[in-house]
């Protein structure tokens, strides 16, 4: 089991549960901006936000931000000890760095210190993509071995320094690469894991490689926080890690919306309802429960009774179904308003 670290009012790790994460794509001096987004990605479920700090303002910027935020700040930092050391100082509660460019080791020294000072967690990142040049030769290539080596070495580095507030990253465009580094090094290490598949693709493949990734990693107990990295809103990085968290069972609440595949026998507009249903539903997140929405009176009307409420479509018309029993039948245009009427009086 990982150990306890507390990232701002919040805690990971030794068994707590895995938090979501997601990183703006706003300008961090645009205080506004960047703001708006976080609290949109707060209302989705976002646990953790992460922000770039490439600028001196972007680093005082993050003092504003936190006045107006409820979930931790996170900052990230590339090369410049300078930008860490300001952004511990304006607020972050936690700072991303890769100790081996961050300017040499008397500018780690510093960064640690001032982490230090304020306990901080410093999450050391490590990609496939930025692998040391001597690792290159060691392994020939990108291996599960190399990375792990790379990450252990950055997480001694700040060891040695005198600290051992630790979140660890290592990340792969490679779905299988990360599974077999993440095995490896949960076996390593007892410092929390950050786990994510990076630069995963757009919304479609992004979600379906780190469904696959994060699917399998999650469910061998690694891992302690997670990002969906997708070319897209960061809203629908925190959607995506939702569904894969609850269909793990390792997050509860909010509804869970399944609807059939359609076929030739269906005789509403399922394609259209299943879509607008599941959007309706994000407003009910505090309720944990199935909704199913089925397209015919062959399965529909069975699956639809497993789920706590479930709409079975007819010919132009449907049933709604509440905890197994037939409530009405609707035409079809007054189906979701009825779904919503119940979903607004769930007892």
């Amino acid at each position: 089991m990982s150990k306890v670290i507390k990232i701002g009012n919040k805690v990971i790790g030794g068994g707590n549960p895995v938090l979501i994460q997601s990183m703006t794509n706003t300008k961090t001096e645009d205080v506004d901006s960047t703001v708006a987004q976080i609290l949109a990605l707060e209302a989705a479920g976002c646990d953790i936000v992460r922000s770039t700090v490439p600028t001196l303002e972007a680093a005082k910027a993050f003092a504003k931000i936190k006045e107006q935020i409820h979930i931790p700040l996170v900052a990230d930092i590339h090369f410049d000890h300078k930008m860490a050391i300001a952004a511990i100082e304006n607020g972050a509660d936690k700072i991303r760095i890769n100790p081996g460019n961050i300017g040499g080791k008397d500018a780690l020294l510093s960064v640690v210190s001032c982490a230090k000072e304020r306990n901080i967690p410093i999450r050391v990142g490590v990609n496939s993509g930025s692998l040391e040049k001597d690792i290159l030769a060691k392994y020939g290539h990108v291996t599960a071995e190399g990375l792990v080596e790379s990450a252990l070495d950055k997480v001694n580095m700040i060891e040695d320094a005198g600290y051992d507030n630790i979140v660890i990253s290592i990340k792969s465009t490679d779905v299988l690469l990360s599974i077999d580094a993440h095995r490896l090094i949960s076996k390593k290490t007892d410092y929390p894991l950050h786990v994510g598949i990076t630069e995963s693709g757009t919304v479609m493949t992004g979600s379906i490689r780190s469904a696959i990734g994060l699917g399998v990693i999650l469910n061998e107990g690694i891992g302690d926080t997670i990002r969906v990295s997708l070319t897209g809103d960061p809203v629908c990085e925190v959607e995506t890690a939702k569904v894969i968290l609850k269909t793990l069972g390792l997050r509860k609440g909010g509804i869970e919306v399944v609807s059939c595949p359609t076929c030739g026998r269906t005789q509403i507009d399922l394609i259209s309802l299943a879509g607008k249903v599941e959007q309706m539903c994000k407003k009910y997140d505090h309720l944990d429960l199935k909704v199913a929405v089925m397209g015919c009176v062959v399965n529909g009307p069975g699956e639809a009774k497993e789920a706590d409420l479930g709409i079975a479509g007819g010919i132009h018309e449907g049933l709604l179904i509440k905890k197994g029993e037939i409530v009405k039948k609707l035409p079809e245009s007054e189906l979701l308003n009825a779904l919503e009427e119940e979903l607004k009086c769930w007892r």
